[in-house]
């Protein structure tokens, strides 16, 4: 869904003043050093931003600092996240203290990760369908 312009206004605002723990998340994340994955920073989603994008995941990872704590603001990401869903987008949340401290970031990195790489299906381990041709099978 394109968003409207007045956001990709405030989406471009954002990218210059990103807090700290984005700054550490978006390091890590950036041309593609996570399993190769390409993330988007600051992402405009129809009426949204949020802080980082998985386009082929379909994912949006969210980097919440105390001001994410206020029940306004709690309620507001609830109603973005239940939009955001309806589109297909999952939404992954994470603290600024996991980001900022390295041994939870290696953590959070691996959870971005396992949300973003689908895992394998089996489908090429399994064995191959039964033949159909009745009686023995005939190379």
């Amino acid at each position: 869904m394109r968003a409207p312009t007045i956001t990709f206004s405030r989406a471009r605002a954002l990218r210059r003043k990103m807090s700290l723990p984005e700054i550490v998340l978006w390091q890590a994340l950036r041309q593609g050093r996570l399993a190769g994955l390409r993330f988007r920073r600051q992402h405009p989603i129809g009426p949204y931003i949020v802080d980082f994008y998985c386009p082929s995941a379909r994912l949006a990872v969210e980097v919440n600092g105390f001001a994410h704590d206020a029940a306004a603001q709690v309620r507001h990401d609830q109603r973005r996240e239940t939009w955001l869903a309806q589109k297909g987008v999952r939404v992954l949340r994470f603290g600024a203290a996991d980001v900022l401290r390295d041994e939870r970031l290696e953590g959070v990195l691996a959870e971005i990760e396992q949300a973003a790489v689908p895992a394998p299906s089996g489908a090429l381990s399994a064995p191959p369908p039964p033949w159909r041709g009745g009686g023995a099978r005939r190379c």
